[in-house]
């Protein structure tokens, strides 16, 4: 007589093997990235080498950006001083045009005519003192 329990687990542990099915691994296609970081492209060394390229080519690029932002900070302060201008040029212009009105013979009468001062109707007439040759 053979142990009966050992034989159960023995076909138990068959059966659990049969079951079990390992999946293959899936092949990685090769292809430019996946050499590039798998197959170490760029070593370490040839990184260091690179690393002051590297930097310089950021500064660069930081420089170039800096630039821009200045160059558009410039556009947006001429176009408000344009505005600015135009703005104080129409305020002349209509400065200039009340002062013309304001000065006509007609607006001065009506001004001073508060004060008491009214308009002369004879011309204005030339004074002329002659001299004595006696004296």
């Amino acid at each position: 007589m053979t142990n009966r329990l050992r034989t159960e687990v023995e076909k138990e542990q068959l059966e659990s093997e049969l079951i079990v099915e390992e999946k293959p691994a899936k092949e990685i296609p090769e292809n430019f990235l996946t050499k590039f970081l798998t197959k170490g492209f760029i070593t370490t060394d040839e990184a260091t080498r690179a690393l002051p390229f590297v930097l310089y080519l950021a500064f660069l690029g930081m420089i170039y950006i800096a630039n821009r932002h200045l160059a558009e900070k410039n556009i947006r302060d001429i176009d408000k001083l344009t505005k600015e201008v135009h703005e104080l040029n129409w305020e002349y212009k209509v400065n200039q045009a009340d002062l013309a009105y304001k000065s006509t013979l007609s607006e001065v009468a009506k001004r001073v005519d508060t004060l008491g001062i009214k308009e002369a109707l004879q011309p204005a007439q030339k004074i002329t003192v002659q001299e004595d040759a006696d004296q």
